[in-house]
């Protein structure tokens, strides 16, 4: 009995269904590929504006000639409460609705309608099988957060059990707390990891002090899946030697679906069975392939929710490859909104400092983690865990690194902390800006 899928059906999204129509889209030849795409997109464009108010709203007088003319939307756009943006026949009891985490500022509450919730599943499902993944038999180590209330607390671990997973909280990665961690993984048979890159991280650095092949205690373990978090190349090194399995990056956002996945190939293949997604300049046309601009997504199945050309507030550059039926994420650069402004007036990307830093501060493997948060326009504070404080030689050469890719007159000073503060998602937010 495939429990998963059962518990999916008695919810009501027809998960055979849409596993039925992914292998039909897929099976869609690369000469076809991209009228699927227009003709699913234009579909969409066309059923929100006849049965969405709120759309028809927001496209207002508009003049729509080309796809390119549709205005880009933002999540401050619908910021209003949700039975105000449901498409007509819509509401919170035939859809299913949730909230994003909150992580890049305000929460956002959504809704998908049923069919469009059971195709993100197909997707989920269909990508985690291409390393091997059941989601119903494999067993999961699962680093994420869980709420700390009591009914939060229960309802959570019921679901770890029902789901085929074992939960390690994140909220504490002391290195008792980790040493904990190691134990559970000498006695129970895991598959597969999957969770937040930075704790994941930290504890692949605990095993590194230890001199520990996660393989060499726990040989069932098949891969490591991240998510939620920037996945950069020095960390994916550093967890396939101590874990001994491929590392697959997952990037999605949970009011549209899976946006992009590991492939067999090691590319990270963006998803386009059920989203088209474009990369925009700053007067929101598509940029050339290889060149960087913000995320666009439009979902190609919502009709309970528009989210047609909606920005996602990401960063990243398709492949010069890429094909309509194999879109290539060449690199995910970060979030959009996260810029530094410095004195000057000179826009810095936030995680240009977390990257240049990142590339001296660990050098030694005594800093386990950090982040950056800018104070004033000339002013940063790097706070971090640690087991002895950074040297001279360290700070040294941290204002240089910055110095040769920033600026060479900012004020840096450091905080060193016994744990960096996560939301209550539990992701860790690795640039902060404070300016109001």
């Amino acid at each position: 009995m495939n429990l998963f899928e059962t518990t999916l059906r008695l919810k009501g999204f027809p998960i055979r269904e849409a596993k039925k129509r992914l292998r039909e889209i897929q099976q869609i030849s690369e000469t076809d590929y991209e009228t699927y795409v227009k003709d699913s997109r234009q579909k969409m464009f066309d059923y929100h504006m006849r049965e969405n108010s709120f759309y028809q709203s927001f496209i207002g007088d508009t003049a729509i000639k080309k796809w390119e003319d549709i205005p880009i939307l933002t999540k401050s756009d619908i910021q209003i409460p949700i039975k105000k943006r449901l498409s007509h026949g819509f509401s919170k009891h035939n859809s299913y609705t949730s909230y994003t985490s909150g992580s890049s500022g305000t929460p956002l509450f959504f809704a998908k309608d049923k069919f469009c919730h059971a195709m993100t599943w197909a997707v989920i499902i269909n990508r985690f099988g291409w390393h091997g993944i059941d989601l119903d038999s494999s067993f999961q180590a699962r680093f994420y957060g869980i709420p700390l209330d009591l009914k939060g607390y229960q309802k959570e671990r019921l679901k770890d059990r029902l789901s085929n997973r074992y939960r390690f909280p994140i909220f504490d990665l002391s290195d008792e707390k980790l040493e904990e961690f190691l134990n559970v993984f000498r006695r129970k048979k895991f598959d597969y990891i999957n969770g937040h890159t930075s704790s994941i991280v930290l504890f692949a650095k605990y095993l590194q002090k230890k001199n520990v092949l996660l393989k060499s205690i726990c040989p069932t373990l098949k891969t490591c899946i991240v998510t939620s978090e920037m996945l950069y190349d020095s960390d994916k090194k550093l967890l396939e030697k101590q874990f001994g399995v491929p590392v697959v990056n997952e990037y999605g956002a949970s009011e549209l679906d899976l946006l992009a996945f590991t492939n067999t190939d090691g590319e990270f293949q963006a998803n386009n069975e059920t989203l088209f997604i474009e990369i925009v300049d700053e007067s929101n046309q598509p940029v050339k392939k290889g060149e960087s601009g913000r995320i666009v997504v439009t979902s190609l199945y919502n009709k309970a929710h528009p989210f047609i050309r909606y920005d996602v507030g990401d960063v990243g550059v398709l492949d010069e490859n890429a094909t309509a039926k194999k879109p290539v994420l060449k690199r995910l650069i970060g979030r959009s909104n996260d810029n530094a402004i410095l004195k000057d007036g000179k826009t810095v990307p936030g995680h240009t400092f977390y990257y240049v830093t990142k590339s001296v501060i660990e050098e030694d493997g005594n800093v386990k983690e950090f982040v950056i948060e800018q104070t004033a326009l000339d002013a940063f504070t790097i706070v971090y865990v640690a087991e002895k404080a950074l040297t001279t030689d360290n700070l040294k050469n941290i204002e240089k690194a910055l110095s040769k890719y920033v600026e060479s007159t900012l004020n840096i000073t450091y905080k060193r902390v016994k744990t960096l503060k996560r939301s209550q998602s539990g992701k860790l937010k690795q640039f902060v800006s404070k300016l109001s």
